[in-house]
């Protein structure tokens, strides 16, 4: 992703461009910073989303020298056009910072012809003191520099815990689908069995109804059987009473 801000404040000729480089490649993130004519300070960089996130609120700085007021922010589709970050300087701000320079310098040495020999030990002191002091600034250089290292350790570590909680949320999913596929099998067998079940309920109504049918065939077998035999009696006792008419028997 891409972040372009305009950042509103004291932000110019406070050394504010440099402190926003050096957060820049901490993140290792790539783009470029400019002064802006209006005294405001433009920044694109461009990176991880969620380095972006944290530069964005790195970058509002408020110390001793620079006091960051607002911050104009617009996030964009990221396009590889910078190769690292740095700062980019506009025509004439150069002369115009040496110019400056020049006059300081004359300052300074007209100052220093016009001292007299008693200020030269104030000097020398105040120059040791200056040495203490960009002694004491390297050494929290050095605690930055330290700090920042931290904070890399912890955002790898943190990146490592997001891809094994990515990694886990993976492996339920899987799970979850087999469960899904396991109880869409079961949910198979069920119907199976109650189809099953369906088709022995009508084989055993299908069964009730012939015994049903035989048992009155059966009935009715008995009857005729009966029916036959009296009519079969009958028979056989007219044919015994001719015969005995006939005196045959």
């Amino acid at each position: 992703m891409r972040l372009t801000a305009i950042v509103s404040g004291k932000v110019q000729q406070v050394g504010y461009r440099a402190k926003v480089i050096d957060i820049a490649n901490a993140f290792g993130l790539k783009g470029m910073i400019e002064n802006l004519q209006d005294g405001r300070v433009k920044i694109i960089a461009e990176g991880d989303p969620e380095k972006l996130k944290w530069f964005e609120s790195a970058i509002d700085i408020k110390n001793t020298l620079i006091e960051v007021s607002s911050i104009e922010k617009e996030y964009s589709p990221a396009r590889n056009e910078f190769d690292n970050f740095g700062k980019l300087v506009v025509k004439g701000e150069t002369d115009a910072r040496l110019d400056k320079a020049i006059g300081y310098l004359k300052e300074l040495v007209s100052g220093i012809n016009n001292m007299n020999d008693n200020l030269g030990s104030k000097m020398d002191q105040m120059i040791n003191k200056q040495d203490l002091m960009l002694g004491k600034m390297d050494l929290m250089l050095n605690k930055q520099d330290q700090m920042l290292d931290k904070q890399d350790q912890m955002l790898y570590k943190q990146d490592q815990m997001l891809y094994k909680q990515d990694q886990m949320l993976y492996k339920q999913d899987q799970m979850l689908d087999k469960q899904d596929q396991m109880l869409y099998k079961q949910d198979q067998m069920l119907y199976k069995q109650d189809q099953m079940l369906d088709k022995q309920d009508t084989v055993i109504g299908k069964q009730d109804e012939l015994l049903c049918v035989a048992k009155d065939i059966n009935r009715k077998l008995d009857k005729v059987l009966e029916n036959d035999i009296i009519q079969l009696k009958d028979d056989m006792a007219e044919v015994k009473a001719a015969l005995r008419a006939k005196g045959i028997i």
